[in-house]
């Protein structure tokens, strides 16, 4: 069951207030989650007691981004042995509720892991139970840490590229805290660029149809006193020309083991004008993100959206007539092509951020280096 609770004061909460965080009210324990659906306009927190209030919410997007999926299927592994519920029913949902994002499939298979691990030893549900939500604690803590890793390594990789300071980057859909158990990925290099001074100016794509872009990442530039300007994506190529951008930062979703990257739709056309225009084409990324079973771009599976996200637009206090529940800006009956990604080739990215460093050039091989070191340093 899920509840949604709406705040007030919404520019009163802090820019840094966890997306995601686990209660243990009396009644049982809870998976608190910022919706994210009702941002900028409203603070409201859905409220998960069960596995199918988590698989709507991240259905419906109420969470998402591929960091904070991985963390929220953990927790909400972990939510199900606490309830008692049917843990490998609430995993194999959980996992399939969005099949491109990778990080959601890390997570649920890391805290079911660790549960089934503990019932091997002892069989004990409560001590399965708690380890479960060791190890979502965990992976939480380990998403923060890489967050400010994958920060200083983009940013060191921005002044290498551009030196002198003054950055213009521009970036796609969301990447900021709302995404991440820390500050984000690609936002979060931005930010770090904003903080020492380096940062002259952030290009937001709106990110249609669903406008993370406008909805998230402005609220979050905003809310970090960064200088930033929002642009229809279709406005992208205007900037180039003019010789406004600098570098593109953008997240992923699940990177392949040749290094193809699939982002929210909307990122391969960027890449495709960075190349033209000799700009830096720059994904931030843990290494969670890299799907090693998956060996190319052809071989990632895109999710395809509702086409009402697309003949239709949600706004506050408007009169509702949509069957999806907006506004319709398209005929009646108009089929809609609403891919949630698009997968951009290695040969257009210049580099690839990790918690462990950059990778460029990008190449499987070079991916599946800087994964073995990871291992490798992890085992001691």
């Amino acid at each position: 069951m899920a509840d949604h609770q709406a705040r007030s004061g919404g520019d009163e909460r802090p820019s840094g207030i966890p997306a995601i965080r686990w209660e243990e009210p009396p009644e049982g324990p809870v998976l608190v989650l910022l919706d994210q659906t009702r941002l900028p306009a409203e603070d409201v927190e859905l409220v998960c007691t069960d596995a199918p209030a988590l698989v709507e919410a991240i259905r419906s997007l109420a969470v998402r981004g591929a960091p904070l999926l991985g963390i929220a299927g953990a927790y909400g592994v972990a939510l199900a042995a606490a309830r008692g519920f049917d843990v490998p029913e609430a995993a194999r949902s959980i996992e399939e509720a969005r099949p491109t994002a990778v990080n959601l499939s890390v997570g649920v298979r890391r805290a079911r892991a660790a549960h089934e691990a503990e019932l091997a030893r002892g069989g004990d549900p409560a001590a399965a139970a708690a380890a479960a939500l060791a190890a979502a604690r965990a992976l939480h803590r380990q998403d923060a840490e890489a967050s400010a890793r994958m920060a200083a390594h983009g940013l060191a990789l921005l002044d290498e590229l551009l030196p002198g300071g003054g950055h213009r980057i521009l970036t796609h859909c969301n990447t900021g805290a709302l995404v991440s158990g820390g500050e984000g990925t690609a936002f979060a290099v931005a930010l770090a660029a904003h903080r020492v001074g380096r940062l002259r100016r952030l290009w937001v794509d709106e990110t249609r149809p669903l406008l993370q872009g406008a909805r998230l990442t402005a609220y979050e530039a905003a809310r970090n006193g960064m200088a930033y300007t929002l642009l229809t994506d279709n406005a992208a190529g205007s900037l180039f020309a003019a010789g406004e951008v600098d570098a593109v930062l953008i997240g992923a979703d699940r990177i392949a083991a040749d290094g193809s990257v699939a982002n929210k739709v909307g990122s391969y056309p960027l890449a495709v004008l960075a190349r033209h225009h000799g700009v830096p084409f720059i994904v931030v990324a843990p290494l969670t993100t890299i799907d090693p079973d998956t060996l190319d771009g052809a071989s990632i599976e895109v999710e395809q959206r509702p086409g009402f996200e697309v003949t239709e637009v949600v706004a506050p206090q408007a009169q509702i007539t949509g069957p999806g529940g907006g506004i319709p800006v398209a005929p009646l009956g108009t089929q809609a092509y609403n891919p949630a990604f698009d997968v951009t080739p290695p040969e257009l990215v210049t580099a690839i951020v990790t918690e462990e460093g950059a990778v460029t050039p990008v190449s499987g091989e070079a991916l599946a280096g800087v994964c073995k070191r990871a291992r490798e340093a992890a085992a001691g």
